[in-house]
């Protein structure tokens, strides 16, 4: 096994590269979506914001290692792609949408990931300490990765919709983690393994969300197409109500005699004298639908 391992941290290393572009490529469906709609609609880019900046954290721990070619190469590809995604969301987003991103990467990209840089250059003391501590970040940020999609996850809760949680990105993540999780116990690299065990959990919970709400309908959709009639109308139903009803037919036959004129040989009743009224029941509204797994 000792022998085999350098053949097989390289093989997990270049399989963690092959999924890893597969889960930079995922939200691509998403992002047609927006593309079609003009409008970010309920998606969010903090996703793609933590992404970007812990592919650059992992090239800049990858630069102080000496056997971690494979971290830089995947890792480029996804600050490229990343960016581009980040850009389409600027441009379709809201106002406050826009401010909301530009805010996050001005202090996360640009403050937090130069202090970063400057803090481990200047006050850590070689390059032995300096892996260390970017190391330990490496591992915090990679696992705000694999949680920061689980910020929809209330959302798909509450609303039993999975639109804005693609099965995609999480299926892949999970497949990533696999990979990478291997590829950091071969190389002894606590920092790239312990994240990946985390990853793993959090994909396995996505896509369980999923295959629980993938067919539901939305409880609502029903109820807002009559909004008018249905705070307006009353419907009885003569089994819950029998005396109520009762009560009603004998007040509308009552009403019938009254309206009658009194026979006199002098009179002719008219047309409309002679019509007794009909009580038409309204029709039913449908009932409240319930969402059907």
């Amino acid at each position: 096994m000792a022998i085999l391992s350098p053949h097989w941290t390289l093989a997990f290393g270049l399989l963690g590269n092959v999924v890893s572009f597969m889960v930079f490529l995922a939200p691509i469906p998403t992002f047609y979506k927006i593309y079609k709609k003009k409008s970010t609609q309920g998606f969010q880019s903090v996703p793609y914001v933590v992404g970007l900046f812990s592919a650059m954290l992992w090239i800049y721990y990858a630069l102080l290692k000496s056997n971690a070619f494979l971290l830089i190469t995947i890792n480029s590809v996804g600050c490229v792609i990343q960016t581009v995604y980040i850009v389409i969301f600027l441009y379709y987003a809201t106002k406050n949408a826009k401010l909301q991103t530009i805010k996050l990467l001005v202090g996360m990209n640009v403050v937090g990931f130069g202090m970063i840089i400057g803090l481990t250059q200047f006050v850590a003391k070689g390059t032995a300490s300096r892996v260390t501590i970017v190391g330990w970040i490496c591992l915090v940020f990679s696992l705000c990765v694999f949680v920061a999609p689980l910020c929809v996850v209330r959302q798909v809760i509450r609303t039993k919709s999975v639109e804005y949680m693609p099965f995609l990105l999480s299926f892949f993540l999970t497949l990533s983690a696999v990979m990478w999780f291997f590829y950091g116990l071969l190389l002894k690299d606590v920092n790239i393994a312990v994240p990946n065990v985390l990853g793993f959990s959090f994909g396995i919970i996505q896509m369980v969300l999923y295959m629980m709400y993938k067919n539901a309908k939305n409880i609502t959709t029903e109820s807002q197409k009559l909004p008018e009639f249905q705070d307006q109308i009353i419907v009885l139903d003569d089994q819950k109500f029998p005396e109520l009803s009762e009560q009603i037919i004998d007040v509308m036959k009552l009403s019938a005699l009254a309206s009658k004129p009194m026979a006199t040989p002098t009179t002719t009743p008219t047309r409309h004298e002679n019509q007794v009224p009909v009580v038409v029941p309204p029709p039913a509204l449908p009932m409240q639908p319930v969402a059907v797994a």
